[in-house]
């Protein structure tokens, strides 16, 4: 039987669909049979609901994923304002550690699906706190990273810092997405593509 699979999913930015990418994945795997699994350890602008706190991308993981797990487990940090989530907890009175995001991470890893996703928020450097980076997060797990970058004007110079600073950190990338994010295609599509996969 093969070792249970992870993968951290960042984006080069916020909106760029990496929850279409991690539900992508999850429903791929689960028609391979596989068991799966997902988290959204910190996610601002979320809906004050009668159950609490909700991010529709949360919601969205947890509907793809063939285990049955709490929303708290699925999206453990939840916050109201829809801004960089250091900002949303400052603004909430609480405060986002590392530490602790790993340890809710572990806690849905510990489940051993056969296929885990752990979605992060906004791009590679969203900070969560004062002096740490949600980037932190992938290198404290030892997961290897999905990138996706939106395909629209900046994209480039997005998507080749963005995998120069995972690279930097250590991490492996293990591969990456180019998603039509914008209802309106990119000027030049294939050749920017082209430039990416070059790159």
């Amino acid at each position: 039987m093969a070792a249970p699979k992870a993968f951290f999913i960042a984006g080069t930015d916020t909106g760029v669909g990496k929850t279409v990418v991690a539900c992508a994945l999850l429903e791929k795997a689960r028609q391979q049979g596989m068991t799966t699994a997902a988290i959204k350890p910190v996610a601002a602008g979320c809906e004050l609901t009668e159950e609490g706190l909700r991010n529709e991308d949360a919601l969205l993981l947890q509907a793809s994923s063939t285990l049955q797990l709490a929303y708290a487990e699925i999206n453990p940090v939840a916050l109201a304002p829809a801004v960089a989530p250091h900002l949303a907890a400052d603004m909430a009175g609480k405060r986002i550690q590392l530490d602790r995001l790993a340890g809710y991470c572990r806690g849905v890893l510990s489940r051993k699906a056969d296929f885990t996703v752990v979605e992060g928020a906004g791009g590679w450097r969203v900070p969560v706190n004062s002096h740490e980076y949600l980037s932190g997060l992938p290198a404290m797990l030892g997961l290897p990273v999905i990138l996706v970058v939106a395909m629209r004007l900046g994209c480039l110079n997005h998507a080749l810092l963005t995998v120069e600073s995972i690279r930097n950190d250590g991490l492996p990338l293990a591969g990456w997405v180019a998603n039509q994010a914008d209802q309106t295609p990119m000027d030049l599509m294939t050749e920017n593509l082209s430039a990416l996969q070059q790159r």
